[in-house]
């Protein structure tokens, strides 16, 4: 089986003239998880833009599961969930009116509706806010909706934006455990995020940025021979990497 993501010479940006990522080359396989880290403007965000298809790539091609935006629009956007830094929700729906929404958008039968979303609800405490309105919500709530939403559907691909930011401490173990099972049923998962060290405990391998340019790639064996730092942690191999403009 070929890659779940295929990202190949790919130049994106906002101007024509002016990319902000250069050639930018890596693939995840399927049960793979990889953390996407760089500085703030590293060119993270556009990255995942460009993979949404919220932006088109000025050079270079994008593939999931061997199919392209162009090519096949419906497919290839069935094929992933995307959970955003800043939660977006109806703010006159409630949650249990988004996840049905998001169960008809995908095709979700009624018996597995009720086991996934059930299960979620419990494991995120949000049972007895079933009936709220998005606009009653507080951020890390409606962060919780996000991220049921997209783990309702399965998909082959999970992108995930700075994951954490606004979970409580139970929350943040909850999506953890999640992740770590979807993984082990075969999914896939592109994350990015500042928190490193919990990162490192959980993803395969890595793809550095660093003012638009992929400065190294691999696991954490490989990032430490990269930067000749055998035991280091994940922090201190991306200091080392972008150190030259932290001081």
């Amino acid at each position: 089986m070929g890659p779940i993501l295929e990202v190949n010479a790919l130049f994106g940006g906002y101007l024509p003239t002016k990319p902000v990522l250069h050639e930018l080359t890596f693939s995840i396989r399927q049960g793979e998880m990889m953390g996407l880290i760089g500085l703030n403007g590293a060119g993270k965000s556009t990255t995942i833009k460009n993979i949404l298809g919220l932006l088109q790539p000025q050079k270079g091609s994008i593939r999931i599961n061997g199919l392209t935006l162009a090519e096949s629009p419906i497919p290839y956007r069935a094929t992933y969930a995307y959970v955003p830094e800043s939660p977006e929700l109806y703010e006159e729906l409630t949650i249990r009116e988004h996840l049905e929404l998001t169960a008809m958008a995908y095709g979700i039968s009624k018996e597995d509706f009720t086991v996934r979303s059930e299960s979620l609800l419990e494991q995120f405490q949000m049972k007895d806010k079933l009936n709220s309105f998005a606009s009653h919500l507080s951020k890390g709530m409606k962060q919780k909706v996000m991220i049921m939403n997209a783990f309702l559907i399965e998909p082959s691909l999970y992108i995930i934006d700075e994951p954490f930011l606004g979970l409580d401490p139970l929350a943040i173990r909850s999506l953890l455990e999640l992740m770590v099972n979807m993984k082990q049923k075969g999914a896939s998962f592109l994350i990015s995020s500042h928190i490193l060290s919990t990162i490192e405990k959980y993803c395969d391998n890595y793809v550095v940025l660093h003012k638009g340019h992929m400065v190294a790639q691999g696991d954490l064996v490989e990032l430490r021979k990269q930067t000749a730092l055998p035991q280091a942690s994940l922090d201190d191999i991306f200091y080392k990497l972008v150190q030259g403009d932290l001081r």
